[in-house]
């Protein structure tokens, strides 16, 4: 290849600097693409699910919940990886205290989501003061044992 410009060079020595210009400015856009990183959203599964008992007095009852949580950059990815067993304890928690209608209700567990999307939130604020990022909280398995 640079036979072919030094030839260029000879002939057309305008030609042969916007070619080196146009192969020199190529490479520095991906330079700076891959400084950025790849481009998002990226999904981060709260692995190993969810496991716990809820609802008061009484029989027990078991909820089983996979969740994934939807970010906008690696960056709050591996922030969430990093405050993993900070946000699996307090979403313990908040299941955990949640009654038998919320759980088996669409809009109970949609309450229930949402509170679960601001926890996760709220902890990235004060732990790493990510204000946003966290794009959504899904739920990609929810089995309830009554």
């Amino acid at each position: 290849m640079n036979t072919a410009i030094a030839v260029l060079a000879k002939k057309s020595a305008p030609l042969a600097l916007m070619l080196l210009l146009l192969l020199g400015s190529s490479s520095a856009v991906a330079q700076d693409a891959e400084a950025i990183g790849p481009a998002g959203p990226f999904y981060v599964p709260l692995q190993p699910a969810f496991v716990l008992n809820y609802g008061g007095q009484g029989r027990l009852k078991y909820l089983r919940a996979e969740i994934s949580v939807r970010v906008d950059s690696i960056h709050v990815a591996n922030s969430i990886r990093h405050h993993l067993p900070y946000i699996r304890n307090n979403l313990v928690m908040l299941f955990s205290r949640q009654t038998e209608e919320a759980i088996n209700s669409l809009d109970g567990r949609e309450a229930m989501r949402k509170k679960a999307l601001a926890e996760v939130r709220r902890i990235l604020l004060n732990e790493d003061k990510t204000k946003k990022g966290v794009e959504d909280l899904f739920f990609t398995n929810f089995v309830v044992q009554k």
